[in-house]
């Protein structure tokens, strides 16, 4: 069994920054693509960013220039560096594992609980 834990969430001024932190259990983190997923309030789930094994890396359109994924696989610990924070990246934070196309398409099977993240003045 795999356990996420996501942490680094709160209240944030627009323009303000944010990193949020997934812990992984397990050894196999560091076979596996990571991602990020955010949900605002009346929102479908949306992809944020996705890090593969190999640390290639893909940001959604919406925060291409301000948010940065990155992972330390001696750690199992994937990171969301999150800059230029606006209103409207008010939502939960889930990361997810598992092959880059499950990462890619719906998240893996494994989630963590999610971490609140609001962005208002």
């Amino acid at each position: 069994q795999v356990e996420l834990v996501e942490s680094g969430g709160g209240l944030v001024q627009p323009g303000g920054s944010l990193t949020l932190s997934c812990a992984a259990s397990g050894s196999i983190f560091s076979r596996y693509a990571m991602g990020w997923y955010r949900q605002a309030p009346g929102k479908q789930r949306e992809l944020v960013a996705v890090i593969t094994s190999g640390g290639n890396t893909k940001h959604a359109d919406s925060v291409k220039g301000r948010f940065t994924i990155s992972r330390n696989n001696a750690k199992s610990t994937v990171y969301l560096q999150m800059n230029s924070l606006k209103p409207e990246d008010t939502a939960v934070y889930y990361c997810t594992f598992g092959t880059v196309v499950e990462v890619f398409t719906t998240g893996g099977d494994y989630w963590g609980q999610g971490t609140q993240v609001t962005v208002s003045s």
